[in-house]
């Protein structure tokens, strides 16, 4: 599994937690303030489409994991 395709999972599985958090109709909600974190992880997600930096990405490859398929 590559960097950029853990980067993808993680970034997915933060929103869809932090909307399960935030939203008061799901069963999970605890308080509205979780939409915020929603937002950070969405404007982060942005920011790297346009600067080609993301902070889990260098981590992921400190730890070693490879950056392409090949």
């Amino acid at each position: 599994m590559t960097t950029e395709r853990i980067v993808r999972i993680v970034a997915g599985s933060f929103i869809l937690l932090s909307l399960s958090l935030g939203i008061e109709g799901s069963p999970l909600f605890h308080n509205s303030y979780w939409l915020g974190f929603t937002a950070f992880v969405g404007a982060n997600l942005l920011q790297s489409g346009f600067t080609q930096f993301c902070p889990l990405e260098l981590i992921l490859k400190k730890l070693g994991v490879k950056t392409t398929c090949r």
